[in-house]
Protein backbone atom coordinates (compact mmCIF):
# COMPACT_ATOMS: atom_id res chain seq x y z
CA UNK A 1 0.00 0.00 0.00
CA UNK A 2 1.22 3.66 -0.63
CA UNK A 3 0.93 5.79 2.07
CA UNK A 4 -0.74 8.43 2.55
CA UNK A 5 2.35 11.18 2.12
CA UNK A 6 1.59 10.20 -1.81
CA UNK A 7 -2.18 10.91 -2.28
CA UNK A 8 -1.12 14.18 -4.51
CA UNK A 9 -3.36 15.82 -6.07
CA UNK A 10 -2.68 16.72 -9.91
CA UNK A 11 -3.98 19.82 -9.94
CA UNK A 12 -1.18 21.46 -7.19
CA UNK A 13 0.91 21.11 -10.72
CA UNK A 14 -1.42 22.73 -12.76
CA UNK A 15 -0.29 26.08 -14.57
CA UNK A 16 -1.56 28.24 -17.26
CA UNK A 17 0.81 27.34 -20.80
CA UNK A 18 -0.71 29.72 -23.52
CA UNK A 19 -0.14 28.16 -26.76
CA UNK A 20 2.03 30.42 -28.20
CA UNK A 21 4.89 29.66 -25.69
CA UNK A 22 4.99 26.04 -26.98
CA UNK A 23 7.79 26.26 -29.38
CA UNK A 24 6.46 24.55 -32.80
CA UNK A 25 10.32 24.56 -34.24
CA UNK A 26 13.97 24.81 -32.72
CA UNK A 27 16.21 27.69 -32.83
CA UNK A 28 18.49 27.70 -36.08
CA UNK A 29 20.90 26.94 -33.36
CA UNK A 30 20.75 24.88 -30.76
CA UNK A 31 23.10 26.06 -27.93
CA UNK A 32 21.45 29.73 -28.32
CA UNK A 33 18.44 28.64 -26.44
CA UNK A 34 17.72 30.42 -23.19
CA UNK A 35 18.77 28.83 -19.92
CA UNK A 36 17.11 29.27 -16.73
CA UNK A 37 19.30 28.48 -13.95
CA UNK A 38 18.46 28.12 -10.38
CA UNK A 39 21.23 27.28 -8.08
CA UNK A 40 21.46 27.79 -4.26
CA UNK A 41 17.74 29.33 -4.12
CA UNK A 42 18.64 31.82 -6.77
CA UNK A 43 17.41 32.75 -10.29
CA UNK A 44 19.94 33.52 -13.02
CA UNK A 45 18.66 34.00 -16.70
CA UNK A 46 21.00 32.82 -18.78
CA UNK A 47 22.19 31.37 -22.75
CA UNK A 48 22.43 27.48 -22.82
CA UNK A 49 26.04 28.04 -24.50
CA UNK A 50 27.25 29.42 -21.05
CA UNK A 51 26.28 25.69 -19.62
CA UNK A 52 30.09 24.89 -19.30
CA UNK A 53 31.10 28.10 -17.46
CA UNK A 54 28.77 27.39 -14.82
CA UNK A 55 30.07 23.57 -14.07
CA UNK A 56 33.32 22.63 -12.72
CA UNK A 57 35.94 19.81 -13.26
CA UNK A 58 34.48 17.86 -10.61
CA UNK A 59 31.29 17.90 -12.60
CA UNK A 60 29.14 14.57 -13.88
CA UNK A 61 27.42 14.73 -16.56
CA UNK A 62 24.97 11.66 -17.70
CA UNK A 63 23.38 11.68 -20.99
CA UNK A 64 20.70 9.30 -22.47
CA UNK A 65 22.03 8.57 -25.93
CA UNK A 66 18.73 6.72 -27.18
CA UNK A 67 17.91 7.67 -31.09
CA UNK A 68 14.45 8.64 -32.27
CA UNK A 69 12.98 6.15 -34.77
CA UNK A 70 10.42 6.71 -37.74
CA UNK A 71 7.94 4.88 -35.25
CA UNK A 72 4.77 6.17 -37.89
CA UNK A 73 4.27 3.94 -41.00
CA UNK A 74 0.63 5.07 -42.58
CA UNK A 75 -0.73 2.54 -45.40
CA UNK A 76 -2.95 3.88 -48.28
CA UNK A 77 -5.95 1.91 -49.12
CA UNK A 78 -7.23 1.74 -52.87
CA UNK A 79 -9.95 3.69 -51.62
CA UNK A 80 -7.68 6.62 -50.15
CA UNK A 81 -8.22 5.71 -46.99
CA UNK A 82 -5.06 6.27 -44.50
CA UNK A 83 -4.79 4.05 -42.25
CA UNK A 84 -1.67 4.85 -38.85
CA UNK A 85 0.59 2.19 -37.89
CA UNK A 86 2.57 3.50 -34.42
CA UNK A 87 5.27 1.48 -33.81
CA UNK A 88 5.99 1.17 -29.97
CA UNK A 89 7.86 -1.69 -29.23
CA UNK A 90 9.00 -5.11 -30.18
CA UNK A 91 6.92 -7.98 -29.21
CA UNK A 92 10.26 -8.63 -26.95
CA UNK A 93 10.82 -5.55 -25.32
CA UNK A 94 14.14 -6.29 -23.83
CA UNK A 95 15.36 -7.01 -27.37
CA UNK A 96 15.16 -3.86 -28.97
CA UNK A 97 18.47 -3.79 -30.89
CA UNK A 98 17.48 -7.58 -32.25
CA UNK A 99 14.26 -6.03 -33.55
CA UNK A 100 15.37 -3.55 -35.20
CA UNK A 101 18.23 -5.42 -36.77
CA UNK A 102 15.69 -8.17 -37.90
CA UNK A 103 15.45 -9.03 -41.18
CA UNK A 104 12.55 -9.74 -43.49
CA UNK A 105 9.90 -10.34 -41.11
CA UNK A 106 8.95 -9.28 -37.01
CA UNK A 107 6.55 -8.51 -34.12
CA UNK A 108 5.34 -5.31 -32.88
CA UNK A 109 3.31 -3.92 -30.03
CA UNK A 110 1.35 -0.84 -31.89
CA UNK A 111 -1.03 1.53 -32.44
CA UNK A 112 -3.33 1.90 -35.04
CA UNK A 113 -5.34 5.22 -36.17
CA UNK A 114 -8.59 4.82 -38.22
CA UNK A 115 -8.53 0.87 -37.33
CA UNK A 116 -12.16 0.43 -38.31
CA UNK A 117 -11.15 1.33 -42.17
CA UNK A 118 -8.67 -1.73 -41.95
CA UNK A 119 -10.70 -4.37 -43.63
CA UNK A 120 -7.94 -6.19 -45.15
CA UNK A 121 -5.83 -9.14 -43.59
CA UNK A 122 -2.57 -7.49 -45.10
CA UNK A 123 -1.93 -3.66 -45.61
CA UNK A 124 1.13 -3.06 -47.90
CA UNK A 125 3.36 -0.11 -48.88
CA UNK A 126 6.19 -0.28 -51.60
CA UNK A 127 8.87 2.74 -52.28
CA UNK A 128 11.74 2.77 -54.88
CA UNK A 129 15.26 3.05 -53.22
CA UNK A 130 18.93 2.89 -54.84
CA UNK A 131 16.50 1.60 -58.20
CA UNK A 132 15.31 -1.32 -55.80
CA UNK A 133 11.54 -2.23 -54.78
CA UNK A 134 11.11 -2.21 -51.22
CA UNK A 135 7.76 -3.80 -49.95
CA UNK A 136 6.38 -3.60 -46.33
CA UNK A 137 3.17 -5.58 -45.53
CA UNK A 138 1.46 -5.53 -41.83
CA UNK A 139 -1.01 -7.74 -41.09
CA UNK A 140 -3.03 -7.47 -37.23
CA UNK A 141 -2.48 -10.67 -35.08
CA UNK A 142 -4.00 -9.89 -31.34
CA UNK A 143 -4.89 -6.69 -29.75
CA UNK A 144 -3.84 -5.56 -26.51
CA UNK A 145 -5.33 -2.92 -24.28
CA UNK A 146 -5.85 0.16 -27.01
CA UNK A 147 -2.78 -1.20 -29.15
CA UNK A 148 -2.03 -4.15 -31.24
CA UNK A 149 0.01 -6.46 -32.04
CA UNK A 150 1.23 -6.38 -35.89
CA UNK A 151 3.46 -8.86 -37.87
CA UNK A 152 5.51 -6.79 -40.34
CA UNK A 153 6.92 -8.70 -43.43
CA UNK A 154 9.36 -6.93 -45.68
CA UNK A 155 11.61 -7.06 -48.91
CA UNK A 156 14.37 -9.16 -46.89
CA UNK A 157 17.80 -7.60 -47.33
CA UNK A 158 16.89 -4.74 -45.15
CA UNK A 159 16.94 -4.23 -41.25
CA UNK A 160 13.86 -3.34 -39.76
CA UNK A 161 15.30 -0.12 -38.75
CA UNK A 162 16.34 0.45 -42.50
CA UNK A 163 12.66 -0.09 -43.58
CA UNK A 164 11.70 2.12 -40.35
CA UNK A 165 14.01 4.72 -41.54
CA UNK A 166 13.10 4.74 -45.20
CA UNK A 167 9.34 4.45 -44.71
CA UNK A 168 8.38 5.43 -41.58
CA UNK A 169 7.54 9.28 -40.17
CA UNK A 170 9.31 10.66 -36.95
CA UNK A 171 6.79 10.84 -34.31
CA UNK A 172 6.71 14.37 -33.52
CA UNK A 173 5.23 14.77 -29.84
CA UNK A 174 1.34 16.02 -30.28
CA UNK A 175 1.13 18.92 -28.85
CA UNK A 176 3.10 20.81 -31.24
CA UNK A 177 -0.13 20.09 -33.11
CA UNK A 178 1.73 19.66 -36.76
CA UNK A 179 2.62 17.87 -39.26
CA UNK A 180 6.43 16.64 -39.55
CA UNK A 181 8.70 17.63 -41.90
CA UNK A 182 11.99 16.43 -43.46
CA UNK A 183 14.37 18.80 -40.80
CA UNK A 184 12.65 17.25 -37.60
CA UNK A 185 14.54 14.10 -38.72
CA UNK A 186 17.60 16.19 -37.55
CA UNK A 187 16.34 18.54 -35.50
CA UNK A 188 14.57 16.31 -33.14
CA UNK A 189 17.80 14.23 -32.27
CA UNK A 190 20.43 14.67 -30.07
CA UNK A 191 23.97 15.23 -31.97
CA UNK A 192 24.82 11.98 -29.80
CA UNK A 193 21.45 10.09 -30.27
CA UNK A 194 23.39 6.04 -30.87
CA UNK A 195 20.70 3.22 -30.17
CA UNK A 196 17.56 2.71 -32.41
CA UNK A 197 14.51 2.72 -29.75
CA UNK A 198 12.85 5.89 -28.83
CA UNK A 199 9.81 7.43 -29.97
CA UNK A 200 10.27 10.92 -28.35
CA UNK A 201 13.48 12.43 -28.10
CA UNK A 202 15.23 13.23 -25.04
CA UNK A 203 14.85 17.02 -25.35
CA UNK A 204 16.66 18.11 -22.99
CA UNK A 205 19.55 17.17 -24.88
CA UNK A 206 18.70 18.62 -27.76
CA UNK A 207 20.44 22.00 -27.19
CA UNK A 208 23.71 20.49 -26.77
CA UNK A 209 25.95 21.14 -29.93
CA UNK A 210 29.73 19.77 -30.56
CA UNK A 211 31.26 23.01 -29.32
CA UNK A 212 29.53 22.10 -26.02
CA UNK A 213 30.99 18.98 -25.72
CA UNK A 214 34.47 20.54 -26.52
CA UNK A 215 34.15 23.35 -24.14
CA UNK A 216 32.64 20.93 -21.15
CA UNK A 217 36.16 18.78 -22.23
CA UNK A 218 38.49 21.96 -22.31
CA UNK A 219 36.66 22.98 -18.58
CA UNK A 220 37.49 18.88 -17.77
CA UNK A 221 33.66 18.24 -17.15
CA UNK A 222 33.47 14.37 -17.65
CA UNK A 223 30.56 13.01 -19.94
CA UNK A 224 28.79 9.54 -19.67
CA UNK A 225 26.17 7.88 -21.58
CA UNK A 226 23.37 5.58 -20.33
CA UNK A 227 20.32 4.35 -22.88
CA UNK A 228 16.22 4.86 -22.05
CA UNK A 229 13.81 4.01 -24.71
CA UNK A 230 11.23 6.67 -24.42
CA UNK A 231 7.75 5.15 -24.83
CA UNK A 232 4.54 7.03 -25.71
CA UNK A 233 3.26 6.83 -22.27
CA UNK A 234 5.67 9.81 -21.52
CA UNK A 235 2.72 12.03 -23.04
CA UNK A 236 0.40 10.89 -21.12
CA UNK A 237 -1.15 13.17 -18.91
CA UNK A 238 -2.20 12.16 -15.06
CA UNK A 239 -6.24 12.47 -15.88
CA UNK A 240 -6.47 10.78 -12.39
CA UNK A 241 -7.04 13.44 -9.55
CA UNK A 242 -4.35 11.64 -7.23
CA UNK A 243 -0.97 10.72 -8.68
CA UNK A 244 -1.73 7.60 -6.69
CA UNK A 245 -4.04 6.35 -9.65
CA UNK A 246 -1.83 7.03 -12.07
CA UNK A 247 -0.29 4.15 -13.79
CA UNK A 248 3.49 4.84 -14.88
CA UNK A 249 4.59 3.70 -18.37
CA UNK A 250 7.27 1.08 -18.29
CA UNK A 251 10.66 1.86 -20.51
CA UNK A 252 13.32 0.12 -21.30
CA UNK A 253 16.98 0.86 -19.75
CA UNK A 254 21.29 -0.28 -20.49
CA UNK A 255 23.18 1.14 -18.02
CA UNK A 256 27.04 0.53 -19.42
CA UNK A 257 29.75 -0.63 -16.22
CA UNK A 258 32.11 2.18 -16.51
CA UNK A 259 28.93 4.51 -15.90
CA UNK A 260 28.48 2.63 -12.32
CA UNK A 261 32.18 3.19 -11.97
CA UNK A 262 31.96 6.90 -12.22
CA UNK A 263 28.91 7.04 -10.21
CA UNK A 264 30.34 6.06 -7.53
CA UNK A 265 33.81 8.09 -7.93
CA UNK A 266 31.23 11.15 -8.05
CA UNK A 267 29.20 10.64 -5.51
CA UNK A 268 30.68 12.85 -3.16
CA UNK A 269 31.13 15.61 -6.45
CA UNK A 270 28.36 16.62 -8.67
CA UNK A 271 26.50 14.29 -10.89
CA UNK A 272 24.34 16.04 -13.09
CA UNK A 273 21.42 14.31 -15.25
CA UNK A 274 20.72 15.26 -18.51
CA UNK A 275 16.57 15.35 -19.46
CA UNK A 276 14.15 13.88 -16.77
CA UNK A 277 14.88 10.07 -18.81
CA UNK A 278 18.63 9.88 -17.88
CA UNK A 279 17.40 11.18 -13.97
CA UNK A 280 14.95 8.51 -13.61
CA UNK A 281 17.64 5.54 -15.73
CA UNK A 282 20.31 6.49 -12.79
CA UNK A 283 17.72 7.05 -9.82
CA UNK A 284 16.44 3.36 -10.40
CA UNK A 285 20.07 2.13 -9.96
CA UNK A 286 20.10 2.63 -6.29
CA UNK A 287 16.72 0.90 -6.04
CA UNK A 288 18.24 -2.27 -8.11
CA UNK A 289 20.78 -2.48 -5.90
CA UNK A 290 19.12 -2.25 -2.65
CA UNK A 291 16.83 -5.50 -4.69
CA UNK A 292 20.49 -7.30 -4.66
CA UNK A 293 21.51 -6.54 -1.32
CA UNK A 294 18.29 -7.58 0.23
CA UNK A 295 18.09 -10.81 -1.84
CA UNK A 296 21.30 -12.47 -3.44
CA UNK A 297 18.63 -14.29 -5.96
CA UNK A 298 17.81 -11.30 -7.27
CA UNK A 299 17.81 -11.22 -11.10
CA UNK A 300 20.69 -8.87 -12.59
CA UNK A 301 18.82 -7.67 -15.11
CA UNK A 302 17.23 -4.54 -13.79
CA UNK A 303 13.28 -4.21 -13.14
CA UNK A 304 12.15 -1.13 -10.96
CA UNK A 305 8.14 -1.00 -10.41
CA UNK A 306 6.13 2.22 -10.23
CA UNK A 307 6.28 1.89 -6.42
CA UNK A 308 9.34 0.69 -5.34
CA UNK A 309 11.19 3.41 -3.98
CA UNK A 310 8.11 4.48 -1.29
CA UNK A 311 8.11 0.41 -0.28
CA UNK A 312 11.49 -0.46 0.59
CA UNK A 313 13.51 0.55 3.70
CA UNK A 314 16.42 3.26 3.38
CA UNK A 315 19.21 2.31 5.52
CA UNK A 316 21.17 1.32 2.51
CA UNK A 317 23.50 4.24 1.35
CA UNK A 318 24.03 4.85 -1.95
CA UNK A 319 27.26 3.96 -2.20
CA UNK A 320 26.75 0.03 -0.98
CA UNK A 321 23.81 -0.09 -3.54
CA UNK A 322 26.45 0.75 -6.77
CA UNK A 323 28.56 -1.34 -5.30
CA UNK A 324 26.20 -4.18 -5.04
CA UNK A 325 25.09 -4.05 -8.86
CA UNK A 326 29.03 -3.65 -9.92
CA UNK A 327 30.05 -6.54 -7.80
CA UNK A 328 27.61 -8.54 -9.14
CA UNK A 329 28.56 -7.70 -12.92
CA UNK A 330 32.15 -8.10 -12.09
CA UNK A 331 31.16 -11.44 -11.00
CA UNK A 332 28.89 -12.31 -13.87
CA UNK A 333 31.28 -10.61 -16.28
CA UNK A 334 28.54 -8.19 -17.67
CA UNK A 335 29.41 -5.37 -19.28
CA UNK A 336 26.16 -3.53 -19.62
CA UNK A 337 22.70 -3.90 -17.51
CA UNK A 338 19.77 -3.47 -18.87
CA UNK A 339 15.75 -4.39 -17.98
CA UNK A 340 13.03 -1.63 -17.36
CA UNK A 341 12.42 1.04 -15.41
CA UNK A 342 9.01 2.18 -14.55
CA UNK A 343 9.63 4.39 -11.79
CA UNK A 344 7.80 7.24 -11.02
CA UNK A 345 9.44 10.65 -9.17
CA UNK A 346 7.21 12.41 -6.75
CA UNK A 347 7.10 15.09 -4.03
CA UNK A 348 8.28 13.24 -1.19
CA UNK A 349 10.77 11.55 -3.36
CA UNK A 350 14.18 11.83 -1.82
CA UNK A 351 16.92 11.73 -4.05
CA UNK A 352 19.65 9.15 -4.26
CA UNK A 353 22.76 10.05 -6.49
CA UNK A 354 21.07 13.03 -9.02
CA UNK A 355 22.57 16.11 -7.66
CA UNK A 356 21.58 18.93 -10.72
CA UNK A 357 19.38 17.99 -13.59
CA UNK A 358 19.41 19.72 -17.07
CA UNK A 359 15.98 20.24 -18.13
CA UNK A 360 13.22 21.47 -20.19
CA UNK A 361 9.61 22.97 -19.39
CA UNK A 362 7.33 20.25 -19.16
CA UNK A 363 3.36 20.08 -19.99
CA UNK A 364 0.83 21.06 -16.76
CA UNK A 365 -0.43 18.13 -14.67
CA UNK A 366 2.45 15.75 -16.17
CA UNK A 367 4.33 13.27 -14.03
CA UNK A 368 7.63 15.31 -15.73
CA UNK A 369 6.75 18.15 -13.34
CA UNK A 370 6.45 16.07 -10.39
CA UNK A 371 9.99 14.65 -10.83
CA UNK A 372 10.81 18.21 -10.96
CA UNK A 373 9.19 19.12 -8.14
CA UNK A 374 10.13 16.28 -5.74
CA UNK A 375 13.84 18.17 -6.86
CA UNK A 376 13.68 21.62 -5.98
CA UNK A 377 9.75 21.41 -4.05
CA UNK A 378 7.19 24.41 -4.24
CA UNK A 379 10.07 26.62 -6.29
CA UNK A 380 9.13 25.08 -9.58
CA UNK A 381 6.32 27.48 -9.31
CA UNK A 382 9.04 30.55 -9.11
CA UNK A 383 11.11 29.12 -11.95
CA UNK A 384 8.02 28.47 -14.72
CA UNK A 385 6.50 31.80 -13.94
CA UNK A 386 10.26 33.55 -14.37
CA UNK A 387 10.25 31.82 -17.65
CA UNK A 388 6.54 32.70 -18.94
CA UNK A 389 7.32 36.17 -18.17
CA UNK A 390 10.64 36.65 -19.68
CA UNK A 391 9.71 35.18 -23.03
CA UNK A 392 11.27 31.43 -22.79
CA UNK A 393 9.95 28.98 -25.03
CA UNK A 394 8.22 25.78 -23.26
CA UNK A 395 8.18 22.45 -23.96
CA UNK A 396 10.07 19.97 -26.31
CA UNK A 397 11.87 22.17 -28.64
CA UNK A 398 11.88 25.14 -26.37
CA UNK A 399 14.37 26.56 -23.65
CA UNK A 400 16.31 24.71 -20.88
CA UNK A 401 16.40 24.41 -17.00
CA UNK A 402 19.78 23.89 -14.85
CA UNK A 403 18.45 22.96 -11.68
CA UNK A 404 20.57 23.16 -8.74
CA UNK A 405 19.33 22.45 -4.93
CA UNK A 406 20.52 24.45 -2.35
CA UNK A 407 20.75 21.78 -0.37
CA UNK A 408 22.03 18.02 -0.59
CA UNK A 409 19.01 15.77 -1.90
CA UNK A 410 21.69 12.90 -0.53
CA UNK A 411 20.95 11.85 2.68
CA UNK A 412 24.39 10.30 3.11
CA UNK A 413 26.65 7.97 0.48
Amino acid sequence: MIGKSLDIAIKDFDYDLPEERIAKFPLSERDKAKLLVFNNGGLQDRNFFELPDLLDKDSLLVFNETKVVHARLFFKKPTGSIIEVFCLEPTNPNEIQIAMAQKGEGFWKCFIGNNKKWKEDYLSKTITYNNKEITLCAKRETQEDNAWIVKFTWTKEYSFAEVLFLMGVIPLPPYLNRQAIDKDNEDYQTIYAKQDGSVAAPTAGLHFTQKTFDDLKQKQVQSNFITLHVGAGTFKPVSSESITDHVMHSEKIGVPKRVIENLIKYLDKKIICVGTTSVRTIESLYWHGVKLINNKEEDIEINISQWEPYQNAENITTKQALEAILDRMNRENIDLLSGQTQIIIAPTYKYKIVRAMITNFHQPKSTLLLLVSAFIGDKWKECYKFALENNYRFLSFGDACYFEPATKRIDEY
